[in-house]
Formats: C-alpha cells, structure tokens, sequence
C-alpha cells in the first residue's frame, strides 16, 4: 500500500464526513420538521427529510471514524444522484442568480465514488476491522 494514497484516501474520507456533518447539523437546526416540509413542497414524501439528515449526520461520522466507508459512500453517491436529478439538475450545472447548480453535489458524489471503489486503505476502523479478518481467513 502506498503511503501517498493512504493519507490521500484519509483526508478525503475525512473531510467528506466532516461536510456531510455540516449538512446534518444544518437540517438538524432548522427543525427537521421544516426540512420534511420543505421535501413535501417538491414532491418527495416529507419523511425522506428526516431520513437525509440521519444519513448526513450519523453517516458522515462513520466516514471520519472509517467504519462501513464503502456502504456509506455508496448511499451518498445515490444521495447525491437524487439530489441532483430532483432538485439541481434544472438550475445546470453552475446554477443562476436565483439558485446554485449542481456543482457542489457533483464534488460530493465524485468524492464519496472514488471511496466506493478503492479497498479500505489509509487509517480507520473498517482497515483494523478487515484486515484482521482477512489475515485471519488466510492462515
């Protein structure tokens, strides 16, 4: 394994917890029931609202502690692909003067996809987890 790609892996994990957090805690503030309100008024059932902000927030702290990474990743990227079909996708991709693009949801998904394909690498609970068990089948 290389040490470049490690920390690489590391930082990118981390730090897209760290915004998926500020996400959550955002829907968490405004009131989740706001949030669902706001998820009805575009046609999504308002209990999906709820259901982000979870994921947001529980789902960026597995990222930053490394547990179940590719799961989460992968429920990120097909959160992002949601967001972006439903809500972004008629503003473009760099948005107008009413509202932002998609940019920022492309990013998001583009990162938590390159964590779904590589192996569990750089410092975390799912490289501790696994390679354990792998060592372990092998013998």
């Amino acid at each position: 394994m290389n040490a470049g790609s490690s920390i690489i892996y590391t930082i990118v994990r981390i730090l897209l917890g760290g915004m998926f957090i500020g996400h959550g805690i955002a829907k968490f503030q405004m009131g989740l029931a706001n949030v669902a309100g706001w998820f009805d008024s575009i046609g999504l059932p308002g209990m999906f609202g709820y259901v982000v902000a979870y994921l947001e927030l529980l789902g960026g702290v597995a990222l930053i502690v490394g547990f179940a990474t590719r799961y989460i990743s992968i429920i990120y990227v097909l959160l992002m692909i949601g967001a972006i079909v439903v809500v972004k996708l008629p503003m473009g991709l760099l948005g107008n003067a009413q509202a932002a693009g998609f940019e920022l949801e492309l990013a998001y998904m583009l990162a938590a996809l390159s964590l779904t394909v590589e192996p569990a690498r750089g410092w975390g609970l799912d490289r501790l987890l696994f390679s354990r068990q792998s060592s372990t089948v092998s013998k």
